[in-house]
């Protein structure tokens, strides 16, 4: 027992360390490698992350997901609670783009099924030419839209997995690109003090392209009918763990820490925290490194006991370099 106990002690210890040293070192580890593949692909908008508590832990989620918003970062996370899992999150995303995620799950003995929604949407823009810079009087409209129906199964006590089949569509005017996509993840407890492992991988499908053809003015005046270009899904694979370095019945920290590997950029790691106060009160912040444009997020929440289940209510600020920043606000329920 005490020989358990010392290796717990030691892993604990180990896990601090490579918190503290990573900043230092990823530098070295990863260069600035994947950026030329920027741009390269489609349904970008399935990389915005939703809620305000993984938003506040600079999304270093997929090994924490203890809450509803699991059916985005990491399906095989639905197993972690029992019952009726809720969220809504919205996020004010750029130059005042509306993000929004609705998402719903039940948990029974050994397995978890669970739907979402994430939209993202404009208002009307002015279309414009060459002839009229300031708009001709007509309007086009931009939006995107998935739906998920997720999946999760306990294997064993430590061990379980879940899988998310999506329906992605963009539209943007008279145009439409639709497919199908996957996610699929795992979840690990390895019963050394709380630390735990998600793996993940996400948007996972074939390439999507608006269908029909399009003309395509050429040397000489001609025009010729070409098929519109299909992109790949933004599929990104994600490995993380996160663990508490110190947890009292009133106090307890999480620390999380995330490898991302994108297949339309560079890779990144995000690193998050998070200080709860007799789980009521919660305090966070986090990270990313070698990713340029996202600097530092921070977020607080509370959780109300309503008798009949858990009300949560979160927000998130995220900073950005260049773009504006941002706000989350995202409420969740279980009962």
């Amino acid at each position: 027992m005490r020989l358990m106990m010392k290796s717990k002690g030691v892993l604990i210890a180990v896990l601090i360390l490579l918190f503290a040293a990573s900043p230092i070192y990823a530098w070295q580890i990863f260069p600035d490698l994947g950026e030329e593949r920027v741009g390269t692909s489609a349904a970008t908008f399935l990389k915005i992350g939703v809620g305000a508590r993984a938003a506040a832990m600079a999304n270093s989620y997929v090994a924490v997901a203890d809450d509803a918003t699991c059916l985005y970062y990491n399906p095989a996370a639905m197993t972690l609670l029992p019952g009726n899992n809720m969220v809504f999150s919205h996020n004010r995303w750029f130059v005042d783009i509306k993000h929004n995620f609705f998402g719903f799950f039940k948990s029974y003995s050994n397995l978890s099924l669970g739907v979402s929604v994430i939209s993202l949407t404009t208002d009307d823009m002015p279309v414009t030419d060459e002839y009229h810079p300031f708009g001709t009087g007509e309007y086009f409209g931009y939006s995107d839209f998935a739906g998920g129906l997720s999946f999760a199964y306990t294997m064993t006590e430590y061990f379980s997995f879940g899988l998310t089949l999506k329906y992605v569509q963009e539209n943007l005017d008279d145009l439409k690109a639709k497919g199908f996509l996957f996610d699929l993840g795992t979840y690990y407890r390895t019963g050394l003090g709380s630390t735990r492992f998600g793996v993940v991988l996400q948007n996972f499908g074939n390439r999507m392209g608006p269908e029909g053809t399009h003309n395509l003015e050429v040397y000489g005046g001609n025009t010729i009918s070409q098929e519109y270009q299909k992109f790949s899904p933004p599929t990104v694979f994600q490995i993380g763990f996160a663990f508490e370095p110190f947890q009292t019945p009133f106090h307890r920290i999480t620390l999380s820490s995330q490898l991302n590997h994108p297949t339309d950029n560079a890779e990144h790691i995000s690193i998050g925290s998070e200080y709860a106060f007799n789980e009521t009160f919660m305090l966070r912040g986090g990270f990313t490194i070698n990713y340029d444009e996202e600097q530092y997020s921070l977020g607080a929440g509370t959780k109300l006991n309503l008798g009949f289940g858990n009300l949560r209510a979160d927000y998130a600020f995220v900073s950005y370099d260049k773009l504006d920043n941002t706000n989350r606000f995202t409420f969740t329920a279980s009962f």
